[in-house]
C-alpha cells in the first residue's frame, strides 16, 4: 500500500512538473498587443452593447409610424341572480338565480395622423445619438490604442536601460579583474581595490532596481491587454528607423495641426451629434404645444350561454363569429390647453440642456487647441533634447576611451575612471530615453490629432 502511494505521488509531481514545462512563453510583438487590447478591453465591449442598444433604438422609432394593434379576450362565470331580458319580454320574472358563462374578445388598433412630427423628430434624435455613440467608440479605441503603445514603449525603455545596466556592470567586473590584479603585483594601492569594489556593489544595486522596473512596466502592459498575469510574456522590439523622420511634422504648421485635430477628433463629432440629438428634443418640446389627431378602429364580439333568440339558444359560432359582432372606426383630437406648466418646463429644461452641451463644446474645443499646442511645443523640444543627447554621448564615449586607455597606462586615477565611466552611463541612458520620449511624443500627437487608427503603428 505504501509503495502504491508513493508511485501515486511521484506521478502527480511528474504531471505537475510536465504541464509547467508545457506552458511556453508567448511572444507578443506591438501589433499584437494593440489587436488584444482592442479585443480584451472592457470599455470597448460597453461602448459596442451601447451601440446595439442605438440600433435597437431607430429600429423602435421607425415602428412608431405604424398603427399599434391591441387584442383581447375574456371569460367569466356568474352565480347568482341575474337580469334575463327575454323573460321579461315574455311577461316572466327577469330576476333568476343562475349560473352563467360569457366569453368577449376585442380587436383595436390606432395610428397618430398629425402629433407634431413628434416621430420624425424622435427618429432624427435617435439617429443623432447613434452618431454620438460610434464615434465615442471610436475614440475609445484610440484611447486603448495609446495606452498600449505607451505601456509596450515603456517596456521598451526598461529593456534598454536595463541592457545598459548589464553592459556596465560587465565593464565594472573586468575593471575590478584588472586593478585586483594590479594591486597584487603592487603597481596600483589597495584603495582602488577597495573603490572598484564598491563600484562594482552599487552597479549591481542599479541593476536590480532596474529589473525591478522593467517588471512593473510588464505587469502594467499585461493588465492593458487584460491577459493571464500568470503567464510567461516576451515583448519584441520592433525595427526602428536609424533616423526619426520629423519632415512630416515639419512639413505643418501648429494652426494646420490645430485645424486637423478640430476636423478629426471623435470626442469633438460625439459632442455635436449629442447637440443635434438635444435640437431635436428640443424641437419635440415645442410641438407639443400643438393639437395631436389620431385615427381609431375597433372590433369586438362576444359569447353567453344566456344568450337566446326568439326564445331559442343561440351556438357558440353563430354568436361569436357572427351576431354579436361590433365594428368601430373614429377620429380623436387632443387640444393641450392647461398642464400645470409641465410643458413649459420641459421646454426650458430643453433649452438648458442644449446650451450646457453648446458650453461643453466649446470648452472642448478649447481643450483640444491646447493639447495639440503643447504635444507640438514638446515634440520639438523632444527634437532638440535626442539631438543635444547624442552629442553628449559620443563625447563622452570618447571620454571614457581616453581615461580607460590613461588609467591602463598609469596616467590618471581611478577616481578619473570612474567619473568618467558614470557619464558614460549616464549619457547613454539619456540618449536612450530621448529617443523613446520622441516616439511617444509622436504617437500622442498622433492621438491629440485623432488619428490612431490600430491598423498599424509604426515607429
Amino acid at each position: 500500500m505504501k509503495r502504491y502511494i508513493s508511485s501515486s505521488l511521484v506521478f502527480a509531481v511528474f504531471l505537475f512538473a510536465s504541464s509547467a514545462l508545457a506552458q511556453e512563453q508567448r511572444t507578443i510583438t506591438l501589433q499584437e498587443a494593440i489587436e488584444i487590447a482592442l479585443e480584451n478591453n472592457y470599455q470597448l465591449k460597453q461602448a459596442r452593447n451601447n451601440l446595439d442598444l442605438a440600433d435597437h433604438q431607430i429600429r423602435s422609432e421607425y415602428a412608431d409610424f405604424l398603427p399599434s394593434v391591441n387584442g383581447n379576450l375574456s371569460g367569466s362565470r356568474r352565480t347568482g341572480q341575474q337580469f334575463i331580458s327575454d323573460r321579461f319580454s315574455e311577461g316572466l320574472d327577469p330576476f333568476v338565480d343562475i349560473t352563467s358563462q360569457s366569453i368577449s374578445g376585442n380587436l383595436s388598433a390606432n395610428i397618430p395622423l398629425f402629433n407634431g412630427f413628434e416621430n420624425i423628430n424622435s427618429l432624427r434624435a435617435s439617429e443623432q445619438s447613434k452618431i454620438s455613440d460610434e464615434e465615442s467608440l471610436r475614440r475609445s479605441r484610440e484611447q486603448v490604442i495609446f495606452n498600449t503603445a505607451s505601456n509596450y514603449l515603456q517596456v521598451l525603455l526598461d529593456m534598454e536601460l536595463l541592457e545598459i545596466r548589464r553592459e556596465n556592470l560587465e565593464n565594472s567586473q573586468k575593471q575590478l579583474e584588472q586593478v585586483q590584479a594590479q594591486v597584487e603585483v603592487g603597481s596600483r594601492p589597495t584603495v582602488d581595490l577597495y573603490n572598484q569594489e564598491a563600484q562594482v556593489a552599487n552597479e549591481e544595486l542599479l541593476l536590480t532596481q532596474q529589473e525591478n522596473s522593467l517588471k512593473f512596466s510588464k505587469i502594467l502592459l499585461v493588465r492593458q491587454l487584460q491577459i493571464d498575469p500568470m503567464g510567461d510574456y516576451q515583448f519584441t522590439v520592433p525595427e526602428m528607423e536609424s533616423e526619426i523622420n520629423t519632415e512630416v511634422l515639419e512639413s505643418y504648421s501648429l494652426s494646420e495641426l490645430i485645424d486637423q485635430a478640430l476636423l478629426n477628433r471623435s470626442d469633438l463629432k460625439s459632442t455635436i451629434a449629442d447637440i443635434r440629438s438635444l435640437e431635436y428634443q428640443l424641437q419635440i418640446a415645442k410641438n407639443n404645444l400643438l393639437p395631436s389627431v389620431s385615427a381609431n378602429a375597433g372590433l369586438s364580439t362576444s359569447y353567453s350561454d344566456q344568450y337566446s333568440l326568439l326564445g331559442e339558444s343561440v351556438a357558440f359560432s353563430d354568436q361569436f363569429f357572427d351576431q354579436r359582432i361590433n365594428r368601430s372606426f373614429g377620429f380623436s383630437v387632443s387640444i393641450p390647453i392647461f398642464q400645470n406648466w409641465n410643458r413649459m418646463y420641459n421646454i426650458e429644461s430643453s433649452k438648458v440642456q442644449l446650451k450646457n452641451a453648446e458650453l461643453n463644446l466649446d470648452n472642448s474645443r478649447l481643450q483640444v487647441i491646447q493639447e495639440v499646442t503643447q504635444a507640438y511645443n514638446d515634440y520639438t523640444s523632444y527634437q532638440k533634447q535626442l539631438s543635444a543627447s547624442e552629442k553628449s554621448l559620443i563625447a563622452s564615449e570618447r571620454a571614457f576611451e581616453t581615461q580607460q586607455e590613461r588609467y591602463n597606462v598609469g596616467s590618471s586615477t581611478l577616481i578619473e575612471l570612474s567619473q568618467a565611466q558614470a557619464s558614460y552611463v549616464e549619457a547613454q541612458s539619456n540618449y536612450t530615453q530621448a529617443t523613446y520620449n520622441l516616439i511617444f511624443q509622436e504617437k500622442l500627437l498622433d492621438y491629440y490629432l485623432g488619428k490612431l487608427s490600430g491598423d498599424s503603428i509604426e515607429f
